[in-house]
């Protein structure tokens, strides 16, 4: 305190701040880089550990042997699902009420904003058929949910034949104390929504469904299965949810420590767990996997049924079954089993999970990082906009204080006049732009069909990407607008408000999706942190245009496809990278992701004040 009480002193750091700004945010952020990269590094993780106590234990005998009937099961569901065209709606509640449960059916539709084309999609029709066992050893009041997509063709039959065999097999036990609802949702995400909505009696996406009939208690957890071949090999857990939420990491050590009882081979963002952390090979790999979590939660979709689950407050992951032609193989009496133990550890739950952490990354499903270790590694970024800014503070205060104290005052405030001005004109017409980004892209589609040789999503897409561009050449000349008295001052203002509100925006960003957050901080900050009027104009704007929000999505799609060991050839990036734009804008409508509105309202507008600093006359 008596650093900054001390006028002197106070001085005098502010003086070496100044003087050393620059060597300072090159230091922060050459070690934030550092700091994130090390935290693939064995020794500065942590190893995972079983926090809830109800579940501390993996003692429990699994005795579930109807493998083979789950298999022929699913084919039974394969041969029905043929024959109907799509889900048997009535061979599905026959088959539910045959093993003893309460069935019931809810109908939905949901007509999309434009034609999805990646699943050949527009008007949605379909049902959920789900079926209750009762507790016998509780009031009713919680309940636990297992549930298995019906996608279309041979995909996840096994999945629905495994759902019901357990559900048989559950039935015959007496230790239930919680509900369990057994779901088989149609149309993947959109009937899991429709059925989530109208369980919790909400309608916050303008879903179309009919009322459910039956109910069970408050859902604690959630299990979805992904099966879609006879042969496993391994078992991969997917944990990100919609707008980056995670589940509680004690489900993701439950599976994993009964993965390790049962031999079971089980992977994170489908690779495999290594032991040679202390080589290069293993630290690369290690390396790999925490960079894919990271990409798959910055976009913030769901990468699973389960990913709804977590808007309610509740746990859930999803199981994938993986047939990657190893010599080692699993049978699915080991699944069944290994699913029987994780619900007989969720059924012993006396409160929801939540000992745990929330935030966090895995570079292995035995070592994660938590909050308190990847954070730092923002807050350094975080500081380079903020050094910053107070650089820039310092100079616009430095002739006012040069002066006399009575025309000090007076001098000040004729500079702050303009100023103010200065940065409202192009504050607001960034923010108009992103307004238009945001609207005008799904309420422009049919104007673009009518005129244009393309279809409904194509229009979608190729209208946000125009609006995108067009953007870089409206705002640069909107300080024209204004007299030319303080224009040096203006430019400063206009950039001091743009760090810290870029600052804010990365801030409240990577508090809810810290890989978002940190990816955006990446790419943003060393190009608005360093940018002037006074910078070659040619090369300072292909820097900022390769450094932009739209040129960062296509970054990580060339990045996500080598990680998933996919490359791709530039022409099928830019297609990926379309897909991308037309799914964040989907996602945004059917679910309500943030990320588009996210990137359309703040960041690109924020990014375009910078723009009007390196165009400032």
């Amino acid at each position: 305190m008596g650093l900054l009480s001390d006028p002197n002193r106070r001085k005098a750091l502010t003086n070496l701040l100044t003087r050393l700004n620059t060597p300072i945010c090159m230091v922060c952020y050459l070690a934030a880089i550092v700091w994130f990269m090390g935290l693939a590094f064995e020794p500065f993780t942590l190893r995972t550990y079983m926090s809830e106590n109800a579940m501390g234990s993996t003692m429990v005998e699994e005795r579930f042997s109807a493998g083979e009937r789950a298999l022929s099961t699913a084919k039974e569901f394969d041969a029905h699902k043929r024959k109907a065209g799509g889900m048997p709606v009535e061979w599905l509640v026959k088959s539910m009420q045959a093993r003893g449960l309460e069935v019931f059916t809810q109908r939905f539709s949901r007509k999309l904003p434009f034609p999805d084309e990646n699943k050949e999609r527009y008007m949605v029709h379909g049902t959920n058929v789900y079926g209750i066992l009762r507790a016998p050893r509780a009031p009713r009041t919680e309940a636990l949910v297992i549930t298995a997509p019906c996608s279309p063709g041979n995909s996840n039959n096994q999945a629905v034949g495994l759902l019901l065999a357990l559900a048989q097999y559950f039935r015959n036990q007496i230790y239930w104390a919680k509900d369990i609802i057994f779901l088989v949702n149609e149309h993947d995400l959109i009937g899991m929504q429709a059925w989530l909505e109208g369980y919790h009696h909400t309608n916050i996406t303008g879903m179309d469904y009919s009322p459910l009939q039956g109910r069970a208690g408050s859902i604690q957890a959630a299990l979805s299965l992904e099966l879609s071949s006879d042969v496993i090999t391994s078992l991969d857990l997917i944990l990100e949810g919609l707008n980056g939420q995670l589940p509680n990491l004690d489900l993701a050590n439950l599976f994993y420590a009964f993965c390790q009882k049962l031999g079971v081979l089980c992977t994170i963002q489908g690779k495999l767990q290594r032991n040679d952390w202390d080589t290069a090979e293993g630290y690369t790999h290690a390396a790999q996997t925490m960079m894919l979590m990271v990409l798959k939660q910055a976009c913030g979709r769901s990468w699973g049924d389960h990913g709804l689950f977590l808007r309610y407050h509740i746990e859930a992951a999803s199981v994938r079954g993986i047939n990657s032609f190893r010599h080692y193989k699993m049978d699915a009496t080991t699944i069944g089993r290994l699913l029987e133990g994780m619900v007989r550890k969720l059924n012993n739950l006396l409160e929801r999970l939540h000992q745990s952490y929330f935030f966090y990354l895995l570079s292995s499903l035995s070592r994660f990082v938590s909050i308190g270790y990847y954070m730092p590694a923002f807050g350094l970024l975080a500081v380079i906009l903020l050094l910053r800014a107070l650089d820039l503070w310092v100079h616009l205060g430095t002739p006012a204080l040069t002066a006399v104290d009575g025309v000090g005052e007076v001098e000040q405030v004729s500079l702050s006049s303009p100023g103010v001005l200065t940065v409202l004109t192009p504050v607001v017409i960034s923010h108009l732009t992103g307004v238009a980004l945001y609207l005008l892209p799904v309420h422009l589609q049919e104007m673009a069909v009518e005129h244009f040789p393309v279809s409904e999503t194509e229009a979608v897409v190729l209208t946000a990407i125009a609006i995108y561009t067009a953007g870089l050449a409206l705002p640069h000349n909107t300080q024209r607008l204004l007299s030319g008295e303080g224009t040096e001052q203006g430019w400063k203002v206009l950039k001091l408000t743009a760090l810290l509100y870029l600052a804010v925006l990365l801030g409240c960003t990577a508090l809810i999706n810290f890989s978002l957050g940190f990816i955006l901080a990446v790419t943003l900050v060393p190009i608005t942190a360093s940018i002037t009027p006074h910078m070659p104009k040619a090369v300072s704007g292909l820097a900022m245009v390769l450094f932009s929000p739209a040129f960062t999505i296509l970054y990580c799609v060339f990045i996500y496809q080598e990680l998933i060991e996919a490359p791709v050839s530039i022409s099928e990036g830019w297609m990926l990278f379309l897909s991308v734009i037309s799914q964040g804008i989907l996602d945004h409508t059917l679910y309500g992701s943030l990320v588009y509105p996210l990137l359309a309202l703040f960041i690109y507008p924020c990014w375009l004040m910078f723009w009007n600093i390196l165009f400032w006359n």
